[in-house]
């Protein structure tokens, strides 16, 4: 079975606010067989600069119930050397969720291409907001 290639994307979250509002979007592409979630990992860094890390199968309930729902499928892909090369760079006061994420809409596409003996040269992945500024003609 071929795979699709597979994202890690690294939300910030100033202030360390967390509303659980991407919880239903990434449930939406998860259920529309979009996406298939390989991991989350929460890491977080509190005014003094003490860090803390989350996996989402540690997650308090109470603090997250969002991000319960969504189906994991490798728990632990995310590790702690992901947290500490996030961590380093996270301000103090705010958090990050790591999501790696299976691009499944691909899965058929990358199994034409093996069939047909080609071979992906590069991917580049280009940042929604710069996007939509090149198209809007703003960047």
């Amino acid at each position: 079975m071929a795979l699709g290639p597979v994202d890690i994307v690294i939300i910030g979250f100033p202030g360390n606010k967390f509303t659980g509002k991407i919880a239903p979007a990434l449930m939406e592409l998860v259920e529309s067989g979009t996406v298939r979630v390989i991991d989350l990992l929460f890491v977080s860094k509190d005014a003094d600069g003490v860090t803390t890390t989350i996996d989402i199968s540690d997650l308090d309930p109470e603090a997250g119930p969002a991000f319960l729902e969504v189906s994991v499928a490798e728990h632990g892909a995310l590790g702690p050397e992901d947290a500490e090369e996030v961590a380093d760079d996270l301000p103090p006061d705010s958090s990050a969720l790591l999501i790696a994420f299976e691009n499944s809409w691909a899965a058929k596409f990358v199994a034409a291409c093996r069939e047909a003996d080609a071979v992906v040269i590069d991917q580049i992945r280009i940042p929604a907001d710069v996007a939509e500024a090149a198209l809007s003609g703003s960047y």
